[in-house]
C-alpha cells in the first residue's frame, strides 16, 4: 500500500511536469479540461501498470503515452512529439540515476532499508525536484528561442536556485537519516519536510506562471489603452476636419461672390490667388491617410496635427508592408519617442520640417526607419574624446533613446544618429531585420 502511494505521488508530479512543459511551448488544440482528461486518464494507466513492478514496461509506457499525449492534444508534428517525448522521458530516468548514484555514495546504508516507506519517498521527492528544475530550465530556453519577437524576462531562471537549494536540503536529509537513528515520529518529520518541499518548489514555480499570465494581461489591457487614445485622437481630427469642410462648403456662395466682385474688377492675379488659397485650404482635403498600418496611420495622424499647430511642415513616406512585422506595442513606443523627440526639437524653428520614411531593402530581410528634423543647435558634445549626447532636462533632443534602443535590439537592429551642422538638421537612421526572413 505504501509503495503504491508513492508510485501515485510520482505520476502525479511528473503529469504536473508534462503538463507545464507542454503548456509554455507548444500550440493547444483542444479546451483544457479536454487536455487534463486525457492526461488525468494516461497517468492513471501508467500508475496502475507500475503495480505490476515491470520496470521496462513502465517506461516504454511511459514514452508512448506521452508521445501520444503531445501529438493529440497539440500543434506538433509527428516527429516533434517524438523527439520531445524522448526528451522527457531521458531527462527522467537520467534524474533517478543520478539520485541513485549520489544517495548511494554519500550514504551507503540508505539503499539496504529501500523498502521503508520513508527511503522510497524520500528518493522520489529528491529525483523528482531534480526531474522538475532541469525541465524548468529547458523550457525556459526553449521559450527564449522561439520568442524572440517578444518580450521575454531571462530573470525567471533565478528561480532555479529554489529547487537547488530544496535538493541540498534533500540531501542533508538522506544523510542524517542514514547516520542517525531516528524515532519513528522524526522519521515521519522528515518525510513530511520532503514532501513539504516539493510542494513549496511546485506552488512556487506555479504562482510565477500566474504572475506572467496577469502580467501580460495587463500589458494587452496598456496596449488596447493606447490603440484606444490613438483612435479617439484620429476621429476627433476626421470630425473637425469633417466640421470644418461643412463650414466651407456654407460659405462657399460667399467666396464665389468674392471672386465674383474681382472679376468685375478684373483683378486676375487676385482671383488666381484667392482660388489658390483655397485649393490649399486643408478643409478641403480628404481624410488622413498617412499609411496603410492602421495603428501606425492613427500615431502619424496625432503628430501631424501636432505639427499643424506648432506650424511645423510634416512629411511622410511609409512603405506598404514595411512596418508589419512590428508588434503594436513596439510600433507605438518607437515611432511615439522618435516623433516626441523631432516635435520637439523643430518646435520654435522658422520653416522647420520632420521627415519620415521607411522602405525595404532589396533582396534583404532589413527595413529602414529615417527620420530627419530641423534642430537649430547640435545636441552632442565631446567628453573625453568620445561624442556622445547632450540631455538636460530642458534639452529638445534625446528623451526616450533608450527605450527607442531596446526595441531596435529586439528586432536585431542597429541606430545610427547624427548632427548636419550645415542644413542644421537631426537624422536618425534605423534598421531592423524581420524575423524568419
Amino acid at each position: 500500500m505504501k509503495s503504491a502511494a508513492c508510485y501515485f505521488f510520482s505520476f502525479l508530479v511528473e503529469a504536473i511536469v508534462l503538463w507545464q512543459y507542454s503548456s509554455n511551448l507548444f500550440t493547444a488544440k483542444r479546451k483544457p479540461w479536454i487536455k487534463f482528461v486525457m492526461l488525468f486518464v494516461f497517468y492513471l494507466t501508467m500508475f496502475a501498470v507500475s503495480l505490476l513492478e515491470y520496470k521496462w514496461l513502465n517506461i516504454t509506457l511511459y514514452f508512448f503515452l506521452n508521445f501520444i499525449f503531445l501529438l493529440a492534444q497539440h500543434d506538433l508534428k509527428w516527429y516533434s512529439a517524438l523527439f520531445h517525448s524522448a526528451i522527457i522521458a531521458a531527462i527522467m530516468g537520467m534524474c533517478e540515476l543520478t539520485v541513485y548514484s549520489v544517495v548511494e555514495r554519500f550514504t551507503p546504508h540508505f539503499f539496504a532499508e529501500s523498502g521503508h516507506f520513508l527511503n522510497m519517498i524520500i528518493f522520489t521527492i529528491f529525483s523528482k525536484i531534480i526531474f522538475f528544475t532541469i525541465i524548468y530550465i529547458l523550457i525556459h530556453l526553449l521559450k527564449g528561442q522561439q520568442t524572440q519577437n517578444q518580450q521575454y524576462d531571462k530573470s525567471v531562471l533565478l528561480l532555479v536556485f529554489i529547487p537547488i537549494t530544496s535538493v541540498f536540503i534533500m540531501l542533508t536529509l538522506v544523510g542524517i537519516s542514514d547516520a542517525s537513528l531516528l524515532s519513528p515520529l522524526l522519521k515521519g518529520m522528515v518525510t513530511l519536510s520532503a514532501v513539504f518541499l516539493l510542494v513549496s518548489n511546485l506552488l512556487v514555480f506555479g504562482i510565477n506562471r500566474y504572475n506572467q499570465k496577469k502580467n501580460m494581461e495587463f500589458t494587452q489591457i496598456q496596449l488596447l489603452l493606447q490603440k484606444e487614445s490613438n483612435s479617439t485622437e484620429y476621429y476627433e481630427m476626421l470630425r473637425l476636419q469633417n466640421e470644418n469642410q461643412r463650414i466651407l462648403i456654407h460659405d462657399i456662395k460667399k467666396h464665389l461672390q468674392s471672386i465674383d466682385m474681382l472679376n468685375e474688377q478684373k483683378e486676375h492675379d487676385k482671383i488666381g490667388a484667392y482660388i489658390h488659397q483655397l485649393i490649399r485650404s486643408s478643409d478641403l482635403k480628404e481624410s488622413a491617410r498617412l499609411c496603410d498600418h492602421e495603428m501606425l496611420n492613427s500615431i502619424l495622424c496625432r503628430y501631424m496635427q501636432q505639427c499643424t499647430n506648432s506650424h511645423i511642415a510634416f512629411h511622410v513616406d511609409i512603405r506598404s508592408g514595411t512596418t508589419d512585422f512590428i508588434a503594436d506595442n513596439d510600433l507605438t513606443s518607437l515611432f511615439c519617442n522618435l516623433l516626441d523627440n523631432a516635435v520637439k526639437a523643430a518646435s520654435g524653428i522658422p520653416e522647420s520640417f520632420i521627415e519620415i520614411s521607411t522602405s525595404k531593402r532589396e533582396k534583404t530581410p532589413f527595413i529602414v526607419l529615417s527620420v530627419i528634423n530641423s534642430c537649430r543647435t547640435n545636441p552632442f558634445t565631446k567628453a573625453n574624446g568620445n561624442l556622445s549626447i547632450n540631455i538636460p532636462a530642458d534639452h529638445k533632443h534625446g528623451f526616450g533613446l533608450k527605450s527607442i534602443g531596446k526595441t531596435v535590439t529586439k528586432y536585431n537592429g542597429n541606430m545610427q544618429i547624427y548632427y548636419n551642422a550645415n542644413t542644421l538638421t537631426f537624422h536618425t537612421i534605423i534598421t531592423l531585420k524581420q524575423q524568419g526572413l
